[in-house]
């Protein structure tokens, strides 16, 4: 848990020091959101949206007559809205026609930040016969974005609320990313379902537990942006590097051609180009006299077996054990053989 909280930490200071090059929101920024949609032309979501821009300004006075006002001289034409959504943190531009009679969106909107839409609880396990799992939640799909009951900010607002309602019912607004559907759950908190906490599931809150994008969306690309809320100064100069060699080139220095067979991939220090590949079936040369204390690049069906050979060799010095070269002890004496017995000398005439 500290290493997520440490990331979570470290993101969050990130948001707080350099805004959004793609969603151009930054931490602290403010926005009109979209609390009631009633013209079902405009393809706005009520919570997740927040106007942000009109007619290519940014919007940075909460005076709501302002905003009409700007859309009331837009009237027989279009305006543009320049919309940011907490599922994924993206910004898109909306395009909207103006009529004459009634120059009105048909929206209601609040001046609201956009640091309302981090306080997410990403549902992570459930666990059986738990409140959670009698009021429905599903694990790693519903995410819980806030409670009719009130306002709930900050990591511990929820387990607050969950103690003020323990074993009463407690409504909350449920995002569910697999289906694109928000929905009321009705949950009842106790301490005495037979299991730990009072809901009976695993929730993640911060930087790592943000709304993703709808599934509609195509995947990232390899080497998009995963976090889009972190800018640095320097990543211009970091993306051109990238694309450069990243090692130093003299003018007088000769780089080896590009790999083309498995066995260029080990070449000598001493080589500007790689050997010819050997052919198949093929005898490796001989090593010339007064080399073998060089090491050289070897086969890799040969690794193991210079390997072993080398550490039985070893073993061997260490156990003094004698050489295979070495003089051998004498064989034993032949069998039926003996010291030459002694004979009774031969008596002498005298």
């Amino acid at each position: 848990m500290s290493v997520f909280g440490a990331l979570n930490r470290f993101i969050s200071r990130l948001d707080s020091d350099s805004p959004s090059q793609n969603s151009g929101v930054g931490h602290g920024a403010f926005g009109f959101q979209v609390l009631r949609n009633k013209n079902l032309e405009i393809a706005v979501e009520p919570w997740y949206d927040f106007i942000i821009g009109i007619n290519g300004r940014q919007i940075d006075d909460p005076d709501p007559n302002l905003f009409a006002t700007e859309v009331r001289n837009c009237a027989g034409s279009t305006v543009n809205l320049t919309i940011w959504n907490a599922k994924g943190q993206r910004v898109r531009i909306l395009h909207l026609p103006v009529p004459i009679p009634s120059p009105t969106l048909g929206i209601t909107l609040q001046w609201t930040p956009i640091s309302n839409t981090e306080d997410v609880w990403h549902v992570l396990d459930v666990i059986p016969n738990s409140p959670a799992d009698m009021a429905g939640l599903l694990p790693y799909g519903d995410y819980i974005i806030g409670t009719p009951e009130g306002i709930v900010h900050g990591e511990s607002g929820l387990s607050e609320l969950v103690e003020d309602y323990l074993s009463r019912p407690l409504r909350l607004y449920v995002y569910n990313h697999e289906y694109a559907v928000t929905r009321i759950v009705t949950i009842t908190p106790s301490r005495n379902w037979g299991g730990d906490g009072a809901l009976g599931c695993v929730l993640g809150f911060g930087a790592l537990h943000r709304l993703p994008p709808p599934l509609t969306e195509p995947p990232a690309a390899p080497g998009d942006t995963l976090f889009e809320t972190a800018r640095f100064s320097n990543e211009d100069n970091r993306l051109a590097s990238a694309q450069s060699p990243s090692f130093p080139i003299s003018s007088t220095a000769k780089l080896p051609p590009p790999a083309q067979d498995p066995s260029d991939f080990l070449i000598p220090a001493a080589m500007t180009a790689p050997p010819p590949p050997p052919k198949f079936n093929a005898a490796p040369p001989a090593p010339p006299r007064g080399a073998r204390g060089k090491r050289h690049a070897i086969s890799p069906n040969k690794a193991f077996d210079e390997y072993f050979k080398e550490g039985e060799q070893k073993s061997k010095e260490d156990d003094f054990a004698p050489a295979a070269k070495a003089t051998p002890p004498p064989p034993p004496p032949k069998l039926g053989g003996g010291p030459p017995s002694a004979k009774t000398p031969e008596p002498v005439a005298e």
